[in-house]
């Protein structure tokens, strides 16, 4: 776990001395995420969602649905109603209080401190095939003023993520195998998403203001509270009452309690909405998950 939480920390700090040396500027970072997704992105979402036993993705949905439900929903309605942002703000927001580092950190906890992956998938599932698809479709929309739902949804199911989304889904379903000619370069292609994602949110938080300094601070903390306290809280209690104990109820709350996904600010990026939000909560629920999970792995474990 802790080397999970160091390894992607590092990864972050490459990108912060690349763009402290001048090596990235703002330009390279806009570039390096539209790589991630137009490409490498997808291809590990083919990857991840293909190797997956959808078998095991019942016994704790419920649990995390309703978690990631309630803290996107609480999000988007203090936002819009109260704070009243524009669309693209209240979904990249929305998906930082809410969209956990599964595919990521979420395995590595799953294996070192659960003993199960399997506990992590239906939250991988559940983000990859729901939430992100409706988030993108949300954005498209906002981003093209005007434009016709026909047109939306047309851009949705050619957008690369869903795309690549479906066809995990019906190779993880039928047990299809990719032949090796073209599963090779997508494994190749798979293993530079994180790597890009990170180091593009490294540099971007060298560029930018430091935590605070962006005027976002009750966004930010917002999100984090709801990612970091409510989520977590919130799948204990469904958890419990639905009956489950043990490793699989520590792995439905570490899951959790997971921090934001490095992929928002990869749609942030994409979408030229949100960043400030993004990068720093992100930021901060990176920082503060793993004393947390160590907490809850004493006193759930």
């Amino acid at each position: 776990m802790v080397v999970g939480f160091v390894t992607i920390l590092l990864v972050i700090a490459v990108g912060a001395g690349l763009a402290h040396r001048r090596v990235l500027d703002e330009r390279a970072v806009q570039t390096m995420g539209e790589i991630a997704f137009f490409v490498a992105t997808p291809a590990l979402m083919v990857v991840t969602i293909a190797g997956i036993d959808l078998a095991a993705a019942g016994s704790n949905i419920v649990a995390s649905a309703v978690a990631l439900g309630l803290a996107l929903t609480t999000y988007a309605l203090v936002a819009r109603l109260r704070w009243r942002l524009p669309t693209g703000e209240v979904v990249i927001g929305s998906l930082a209080a809410s969209y956990a580092n599964v595919g990521n950190l979420g395995v590595a906890i799953a294996a070192y401190v659960v003993g199960d992956v399997a506990v992590v998938v239906p939250t991988l599932l559940l983000q990859m095939m729901i939430v992100q698809p409706a988030a993108l479709m949300v954005l498209d929309r906002a981003r093209s003023a005007g434009l016709g739902l026909g047109a939306v949804v047309r851009r949705l199911v050619t957008n690369p993520l869903t795309v690549a989304a479906v066809v995990g889904v019906v190779l993880a379903t039928t047990g299809w195998t990719l032949p090796e000619i073209v599963d090779a370069p997508l494994q190749l292609l798979a293993g530079a998403a994180i790597p890009l994602m990170l180091v593009s949110y490294g540099a971007a938080l060298r560029l930018s203001p430091p935590v605070g300094r962006t005027g976002h601070v009750r966004e930010v903390t917002l999100a984090a509270g709801l990612k970091l306290i409510v989520m977590p809280v919130v799948a204990w209690a469904v958890a419990v009452s639905l009956g489950l104990s043990g490793p699989a109820l520590l792995g439905v709350v570490l899951t959790a309690a997971l921090p934001s996904a490095q992929n928002i600010f990869l749609h942030a990026t994409r979408y030229r909405t949100g960043r400030d939000v993004a990068r720093e909560t992100i930021l901060v629920t990176t920082l503060a998950a793993l004393p947390l999970a160590m907490v809850l792995a004493w006193v759930l474990g």
